[in-house]
C-alpha cells in the first residue's frame, strides 16, 4: 500500500491512496485542531463544532438535507474529535466520491452555525456528557488523563464541561475556526477504489479556494513527575475501574515501538501476562488490558481493568507486581512470548487497515502529527526490529515508583489503601 502527497497552492495537503481491489472510497478531511487547543472559556468547543458541522450549510441548509444527500448514495458519514486532531469523513461507493467531496468541503467552508441549532445541540452535548459519566468503563480514561496531565487542556475531557457548553455562542465557533481551520492546517485523504488523478482533481475543485492563514499552537504542558500520583472518583458502582500507568514518550520517538511490544506482553490479548494473572488465575477482573497512547509531546503506557470492588486492592497489587517483573526481568522474556507480542501488534494493525476509512485515518494522522509518513510495511519492520534489550531499556526508564499514576472510579470513601501500594 502506497500513497502520493500533493500540496496545493493554498497549503492544503492531499494524500491519495489507490486501493484498486475496493469498490468503496473514503474522503477524510483532518484538521490539526482538538481539545488541547482550547481555553478555560471554550473547553469542549472542538467536539461541539464537530456536531455543528452537520447541522446545515448555505448549500444544504438543514441537517436533514445533508443526511438525505449521503443516504441517497448509500454512504456513511461521521466525524471524530481528539486532543490534537478533528476528522470529518464520508465513505461511499467509489463512483460517488464526487458527491462525498462536495459535502465534506461544504461542511468545512460553508457551515451556517445557526444560533437556534447551537442552542438545541447544547442539550445533545449535555446528554453525551451524562452518558459518559454513566459508563465508568469509558470514563476511566478521561479520569486517568486528568490525573496524568493535570488541569491543562491535555488533561481536560474532550467532550467539555456542562457550564461552559451552555455558554458557547455562534461567535465562539467563528473565532475558534478563524484560529485553526486553515487550509494549511488540514489534510484531505482519498483512499479506496479511485485513481490518483481523479482524486487530486476533485480536491482541487472543492478545496482549492479554501483560505490559508497562520494558526495558533497549543500551550506546552509540564508533565514532569517526582512522586506517585493518585486520583479517586467516588461513584456507586458494582465494579471498580482501575487505571495504572506511567508517562512515556512523544509520538515521534523511536521508543514508542519497544513500549508497544512491552504493552502487548503485559496486556495485549487473552494470553497476556495481566489477563492470565488478574482474570484467569484469580478471577479479579472481567477485563484487563494495556494501552500505549502518544501525543506530540507526551505519551503514556496504562493498564486498565474492571475489577471486583471488594478485591480492587488485590488487583492493584497483582498489576504492580507484573509491572515490576517486566522492569526487573525484561531479558528473561522467552522468545515465544516475545514473538507472540510482536505478531499480536502486527496482526491488529493489519486487521485495522482492511477498509478505506481506517487507511485514510492512518495516513492523515501521520501527516498532521508526525514528521514523516510511514507506510504500514515500514511500521511492521520497526516492530520486528525491537529487541529484548530495547524492552529492558524502556522498562527501567519509565516504570519506576516516582512515575506511577493511578486513577480509580468506584464505591470507595477514600483511596488511602490504594495510594500506599504505589511504590514498586
Amino acid at each position: 500500500m502506497n500513497y502520493k502527497k500533493t500540496v496545493l497552492e493554498n497549503g492544503l495537503r492531499v494524500l491519495t491512496i489507490p486501493m484498486p481491489s475496493l469498490e468503496s472510497a473514503t474522503v477524510l478531511a483532518m484538521v490539526g485542531a482538538g481539545s488541547r487547543y482550547e481555553t478555560r472559556q471554550n473547553t469542549g468547543i472542538s467536539h461541539f463544532l464537530e456536531h455543528m458541522a452537520f447541522k446545515g450549510t448555505k448549500k444544504r441548509p438543514t441537517a436533514q438535507e445533508i443526511a438525505v444527500t449521503i443516504d441517497a448514495i448509500g454512504g456513511e458519514f461521521n466525524a471524530f474529535t481528539g486532543k490534537e486532531v478533528t476528522g470529518f469523513y464520508i465513505k461511499s461507493l467509489a463512483e460517488h466520491v464526487d458527491i462525498s467531496m462536495d459535502v465534506i468541503s461544504d461542511l468545512l467552508q460553508n457551515s451556517k452555525l445557526d444560533s437556534k441549532e447551537i442552542e438545541k445541540e447544547k442539550g445533545v452535548i449535555i446528554q453525551e456528557i451524562n452518558m459518559y459519566e454513566d459508563i465508568p468503563m469509558q470514563k476511566i480514561g478521561d479520569v486517568y488523563e486528568n490525573l496524568a496531565f493535570g488541569d491543562t487542556p491535555l488533561g481536560w475531557d474532550i467532550v467539555g464541561q456542562k457550564d461552559i457548553i451552555n455558554k458557547i455562542q455562534r461567535e465562539d465557533f467563528v473565532d475558534y475556526m478563524s484560529k485553526l481551520y486553515s487550509s494549511s492546517n488540514m489534510t484531505v485523504v482519498v483512499a479506496g477504489g479511485v485513481g490518483e488523478d481523479k482524486s487530486l482533481d476533485l480536491v482541487k475543485k472543492y478545496f482549492g479556494k479554501m483560505s490559508s492563514f497562520k494558526t495558533i499552537n497549543y500551550k506546552k504542558v509540564d508533565a514532569s513527575q517526582k512522586k506517585p500520583e493518585f486520583l479517586l472518583k467516588p461513584k456507586k458502582t458494582e465494579q471498580a475501574q482501575l487505571a495504572i500507568g506511567v508517562k512515556t514518550v512523544p509520538l515521534c520517538s523511536a521508543e514508542r515501538y519497544p513500549l508497544s511490544v512491552m504493552s502487548a506482553i503485559l496486556g495485549g490479548g487473552m494470553s497476556s501476562r495481566l489477563f492470565t494473572e488478574v482474570r484467569e488465575k484469580r478471577g479479579l477482573a472481567y477485563y484487563v488490558k494495556t494501552y500505549t497512547q502518544h501525543y506530540t509531546d507526551y505519551g503514556a503506557l496504562t493498564v486498565y481493568a474492571g475489577v471486583n470492588t471488594q478485591k480492587a486492592e488485590e488487583a492493584e497489587k497483582v498489576i504492580l507486581e507484573e509491572l515490576a517483573k517486566i522492569r526487573e526481568n525484561a531479558r528473561k522474556v522467552s522468545s515465544k512470548e516475545f514473538n507472540k507480542a510482536k505478531e499480536y501488534l502486527k496482526g491488529r494493525m493489519v486487521l485495522g487497515l482492511e477498509n478505506s476509512r481506517d487507511v485514510a485515518a492512518f495516513y492523515a494522522e501521520q501527516e498532521i502529527l508526525e514528521e514523516e509518513i510511514e507506510n504500514p510495511n515500514k511500521v511492521l519492520q520497526r516492530i520486528d526490529k525491537v529487541t529484548l534489550e530495547d524492552i529492558e531499556a524502556v522498562a527501567k526508564k519509565y516504570i519506576k515508583s516516582g512515575g506511577l499514576n493511578m486513577a480509580v472510579i468506584g464505591d470507595f470513601d477514600n483511596g488511602q489503601k490504594f495510594k500506599k501500594l504505589l511504590e514498586l
